[in-house]
C-alpha cells in the first residue's frame, strides 16, 4: 500500500513537474518578446515648426525626483505629439514641447494630476 502511494506520489510529480516547465518557456518567451518591444525606441513624428508650442507649468504635491518627477517627466513624453518634457524636481517645474495641433494644455494638465492616485499632483500657474 506505502510503495502504491509512493509510485502515485512521485507520477503526480513528475507530471506537474513536466507541466509546470513547459508554461516557464511560455512564459518566458512572452517576457522576451515583451522586453524586445520595450527595447525597441518609439519614433516620434516630426512636428511642424508652426505647430510647435512650449508650456511651462509648476507642479505641487512631488516629494521626490525619481518616483514623482521621473514618473511625470515619462507620463508626458510618452503622449503622441509630444516633443520634449523635462521635469525639475527641485524648482518644482514642468516643461513641454508639444504639437498643438495634436496635444492641449488641457490634457497635459489631465495627465500631471491623474499621476498616482489622482489626488497627489497639481498643475499651477500654466504659462504658454
Amino acid at each position: 500500500m506505502n510503495f502504491k502511494k509512493s509510485i502515485l506520489t512521485l507520477a503526480f510529480a513528475s507530471i506537474l513537474f513536466v507541466g509546470c516547465k513547459e508554461k516557464t518557456n511560455e512564459t518566458e518567451v512572452k517576457e522576451m518578446a515583451e522586453t524586445t518591444e520595450a527595447a525597441a525606441p518609439k519614433v516620434k513624428k516630426e512636428i511642424a515648426a508652426a505647430n510647435l508650442q512650449k508650456a511651462s507649468f509648476a507642479i505641487e504635491g512631488m516629494t521626490c525626483a525619481m518616483g514623482c518627477a521621473k514618473t511625470i517627466q515619462d507620463d508626458l513624453a510618452d503622449l503622441d505629439g509630444v516633443q520634449e518634457a523635462t521635469v525639475d524636481f527641485d524648482t518644482k517645474l514642468a516643461t513641454v514641447s508639444f504639437d498643438k495641433t495634436v496635444q492641449t494644455t488641457e490634457t497635459l494638465t489631465k495627465v500631471v494630476e491623474a499621476a498616482a492616485d489622482g489626488k497627489t499632483y497639481k498643475v499651477k500657474d500654466m504659462k504658454i
